[in-house]
């Protein structure tokens, strides 16, 4: 299953990168360049979904339309795509 959630990402004082996904409940990312945060952003929420998946009566949060995300100054959008597989007997 394939998911796409927006991040908001913005450029420390000290030159990383931070992110996070107005969607996702404390999901967070970081990196000393752009591609590590992103790297580090998708990790994230792969694995806010894969434990949301375990739980007893998951919740999928609804995606935000970048359009209705309010963007501090230096603050910019990626969305980040996650791919999750399920196996046979994966909810046992």
């Amino acid at each position: 299953m394939k998911f796409i959630y927006p991040a908001v990402f913005r450029k420390t004082e000290e030159g990383r990168y931070k992110s996070y996904f107005p969607d996702l409940e404390r999901c967070y990312g970081e990196g000393d360049t752009l591609d590590d945060a992103i790297d580090d952003s998708n990790e994230a929420a792969r694995n806010w979904l894969s434990l949301e998946l375990t739980e007893e009566d998951p919740f999928i949060p609804y995606v935000s339309d970048e359009e209705d995300i309010e963007l501090k100054e230096g603050e910019f959008i990626r969305n980040i795509s996650v791919n999750i597989r399920f196996y046979e007997g994966w909810d046992e």
